[in-house]
């Protein structure tokens, strides 16, 4: 990576004495222009303005001398202008003083990260050129945030897949989440564990089609009016295998080993299962009640009923299979299914009088709004959280393939917050680059670089993060080994120092210039809140100032939608806008449209 030869004073700049030496030259100036002024209008408006010296400093030191007369009228004219410096004066001061007041810790830095042309990839320009190229859509893309240093406001177009790091407490939500869903041109899906997405999004976006909250965990106690089949995305042996992984993924803790084989045998299992459930048309809890029964061989003849031969001899190997083992791979499985087994969840999942079943396929073709909600803990939803985005996802890319140019007409956006605790989906990094040419635009949150390793591991966080053309870190994060990677990548600058030497022959000044990290580690762990580092292909990294929803022009339907939803709806707003301090009064991204 190149380094940018940014030069700087030392940090202490300017000296005590120059810039007494400059205060003391300013009012000589200023002086200087009263008497000047003073003496050529107080004798014009007196008719004795002959022989007047043109030089000013002719006219002050004639005035010391008595060479230059000052007129009566002179003292009302110095009067009055000086009114209007002082005037001038505390004006300036006072925006200088705002500034600095709305100017946040580190903002100084901005000035050697990329500005102008090194985040012209990620400029507004460059997202419209990339919605023309496209021809489908007229939004330009989905807003990032404002530049500290040029308030040039930054999008990330419809081709750029995202990837945000940011701790707990950085305004995720309202600076990142909330913007993103609002954007969307087309249909959206969200995942979270909290209900403030949902209430501050449901009602806006309910005029762009129709808004379901997959809720099998009650985050915001919605009712379940609608339901969705898991085993409808189940079609042959390996969506199977899809589903009994993210069965697996979600059930099992962060960070627990796995046993080699009664994971693996138990993992072939459940698919198997699931398979035998959806041939059948049967619901997805008969799958549980199988693994209650090891000797049941029913699933085995629904296997072989539908000419899936090798599938039955596979679930029927470990029906056969000694007592002790049997029952390990059975036990193993029952754990992986074991959401099933709340009632509040099957509700959910399973047909229950007359309620609209939700197809993912039409969700993709014709619009909508889709939050999938679930939370950590034992009877945790996340496996089917998981399964439902994958199936909106794959439905997008079949939706694609019949597409012109194989890429969706109008992009399908899907914000998966906090997803390595309620989205654990495996395949996840193997196939983010991939999305992007399919106008399957993702923005994957985290609150830090070891959530993504335990769930994806160190290689898969390492192919995440350099699939994702546009990556924001949001600070408060304290892991030094990502922090010196990031500072690394952020780049150096060259700081100019300065001694003083004083010899024989007199003083001197020598300047040298020391190199150092634009942003350090302990710099980027204590971000300010209100401030972003994002990283875009083929940009510079650039320092920006966050957007929260109550600066954009749907703040007062999120407001409205809010207190429509939220209980503790003034509490949270109240919140919300204590954001504002940290956020400077700057046109908006969305003004920028």
């Amino acid at each position: 990576m190149s380094t940018p030869t940014n030069r700087r004073r030392d940090p202490g700049g300017l000296s005590a004495e120059t810039t007494l030496l400059w205060v003391v030259i300013i009012l000589v100036l200023v002086a200087t222009a009263v008497v000047y002024a003073g003496v050529h209008l107080g004798h014009r408006i007196a008719g004795t303005a002959t022989g007047l010296p043109a030089n000013p400093f002719a006219v002050l030191f004639g005035l010391l001398n008595g060479e230059v007369t000052w007129p009566e009228q002179g003292t009302a004219v110095a009067i009055a202008l000086g009114a209007v410096l002082i005037t001038v004066a505390i004006f300036v001061l006072t925006l200088v003083a705002r500034s600095r007041r709305r100017r946040a810790r580190g903002d100084e830095k901005a000035t050697y990260m990329g500005r102008g042309r090194d985040v012209e990839a990620l400029s507004l320009k460059s997202a419209r050129s990339t919605a023309n190229r496209l021809g489908a859509v007229s939004s330009p893309g989905l807003p990032i945030g404002i530049t500290v240093s040029t308030r040039q406001p930054l999008l990330s177009s419809w081709e750029d897949m995202r990837f945000t790091i940011a701790g707990p407490r950085t305004g995720k939500t309202t600076s990142i989440v909330v913007p993103e869903i609002l954007a969307a041109p087309g249909a959206v899906f969200a995942t979270s564990n909290k209900r403030d997405v949902v209430d501050a999004t449901r009602d806006v976006r309910a005029d762009s089609g129709p808004v379901w909250v997959f809720d099998p965990q009650g985050i915001v106690n919605e009712e379940p009016t609608w339901w969705w089949d898991p085993l409808s995305y189940v079609t042959d042996e390996v969506k199977a295998a899809k589903l009994a992984e993210h069965f697996a993924a979600g059930s099992r803790d962060p960070g627990a080993r796995a046993d080699a084989y009664f994971d693996s045998a138990g993992l072939d299992l459940l698919a198997g299962l699931l398979l035998a459930a959806a041939l059948d048309e049967r619901p997805i809890t008969d799958v549980y009640a199988w693994l209650t029964s090891p000797t049941d061989e029913e699933a085995v003849d629904i296997l072989r009923r539908h000419d899936f031969t090798l599938t039955a001899h596979q679930v029927a190997g470990v029906i056969a299979a000694p007592e002790k083992q049997r029952g390990g791979v059975y036990g193993t499985a029952q754990q992986m299914a074991s959401c099933l087994t709340n009632r509040a969840v099957a509700a959910w999942v399973t047909r229950q009088g007359v309620r609209p079943h939700f197809d993912p396929a039409a969700f993709v073709r014709d619009g909508g709004t889709l939050y999938s909600l679930s939370k950590e803990g034992r009877g945790t939803a996340g496996p089917l959280v998981t399964a439902l985005t994958v199936a909106v996802v794959e439905a997008a890319e079949e939706l694609a393939a019949r597409s012109p140019g194989g890429r969706l007409a109008t992009p399908l956006v899907g914000v998966l917050d906090e997803a390595a605790n309620v989205c654990r989906w495996r395949e996840l990094p193997n196939l983010y680059s991939h999305y992007g040419s399919r106008g399957i635009v993702l923005d994957t949150v985290l609150q830090s670089w070891s959530q993504g390793v335990d769930v994806w591991g160190e290689s898969g966080m390492k192919k995440l993060w350099s699939a994702a053309n546009v990556k924001v870190y949001g600070g408060n994060v304290s892991e030094v080994a990502f922090l010196e990677d990031l500072s690394r990548l952020i780049g150096d600058y060259d700081r100019q120092g300065s001694t003083l030497s004083t010899g024989r022959g007199g003083r001197g000044v020598n300047y040298q210039l020391h190199r150092e990290r634009i942003l350090d580690v302990a710099e980027l762990a204590a971000l300010p809140k209100g401030r972003a580092v994002v990283l875009g292909a083929g940009s510079r990294p650039t320092l920006i100032r966050t957007q929260p929803w109550m600066t954009g022009p749907h703040a007062q339907d999120v407001r409205a939608s809010i207190t429509a939803h939220d209980p503790q709806a003034e509490r949270t707003i109240a919140a919300a806008e204590q954001e504002l301090d940290t956020v400077e009064a700057t046109p908006t991204v969305e003004d920028a449209l």
